[in-house]
């Protein structure tokens, strides 16, 4: 007869993530696209090299659009919203310069495009995970804005197409080296426009 003063044993709820096998896949993969470039690295050569399985790896991320998707944008980045419009839009711009000049970000970008085009459910996956707080957050400083008459009513979703699209075309098109001034310059022309 079992012991009733016994401590109960735990029975296992599923497997655990490992966090160590998280981050050294996503090491790896930022590492081989610098190195291979987006069509060379494959979940198989990441697998390798990072020493895991590929079966770990797809209980992870479920293709290899969303893996270099997260080893290439983590996050929205340490700095949080400002709460000043003007402010804002400025960090956003500098933040955008600062991304795209990321060489695994300027690796993964064109691949990820290409792949993401005929899946539109990872396409909004990656979408929400990522940008659509960044819009979000964009919209409503827009909305405080011009409630307090400092910004014209536009629409934030063009707003946040110009910011990603003037980043992207001069870091990964014309290749500008000053980062800084780049972040300035697109900042000024976001927020004073071209017109007297």
């Amino acid at each position: 007869m079992a012991d009733v003063d016994a401590a109960p044993r735990h029975r296992r709820q599923g497997s655990r993530r490992d966090p160590a096998i998280d981050e050294a896949v996503l090491a790896t993969t930022r590492t081989l696209l610098i190195e291979r470039g987006y069509a060379a690295t494959t979940i198989d050569l990441i697998a390798a090299t990072a020493g895991v399985s590929r079966p770990a790896i797809y209980r992870r991320w479920t293709s290899k659009a969303q893996l270099v998707h997260e080893a290439a944008f983590p996050d929205l980045g340490p700095e949080a919203p400002e709460n000043d419009f003007a402010a804002e839009v400025t960090r956003l711009c500098r933040g955008a310069i600062r991304m795209y000049g990321d060489p695994v970000v300027r690796e993964a970008i064109p691949g990820v495009l290409v792949d993401l085009r005929s899946d539109r459910r990872m396409r909004r996956l990656l979408s929400d995970r990522l940008e659509a707080a960044a819009r979000s957050q964009l919209a409503e400083r827009l909305d405080a804005a011009v409630d307090e008459g400092t910004a014209r009513a536009v629409d934030a979703d063009t707003l946040m197409d110009v910011i990603a699209g003037g980043a992207w075309y001069a870091v990964c098109v014309r290749r500008v080296k000053d980062t800084d001034r780049a972040g300035r310059d697109l900042a000024e022309l976001v927020l004073r426009g071209v017109l007297r």
